[in-house]
């Protein structure tokens, strides 16, 4: 095997829908392949269900939302990068990647 670790790939738990984001997350993505890869990354943790840097009582929302069909709501941070939320709408219809102050 080389030198990557092969992760397995999970299942997502809910439809995406039409995936966007904003023109500032876009910008950043376009000059800055960390942040690219970040962003990607995160969006596999949000469609596993891994909700990110969330207290309690918003993790526990988000798994009664899978159920009720509500609003997902996710936050990452990582070292030297923009924090970022992913959104994905009730309907399922969308999801939105975008930073905190552009909401």
């Amino acid at each position: 095997m080389g030198k990557g670790v092969n992760k397995p790939i999970m299942e997502p738990k809910f439809k995406i829908g039409q995936l966007v984001c904003t023109a500032g997350v876009n910008a950043q993505m376009l000059e800055n392949r960390i942040f690219r890869m970040f962003v990607h990354e995160c969006l596999v943790r949000h469609l596993g269900g891994d909700w990110g840097d969330l207290c309690e009582e918003d993790r526990w929302a988000n798994e009664k939302a899978l159920a009720s069909g509500s609003r997902l709501f996710s936050a990452y941070k990582a070292d030297c990068l923009p924090k970022i939320w992913i959104i994905t709408e009730a309907d399922r219809s969308s999801t939105c990647i975008l930073f905190p102050d552009e909401y």
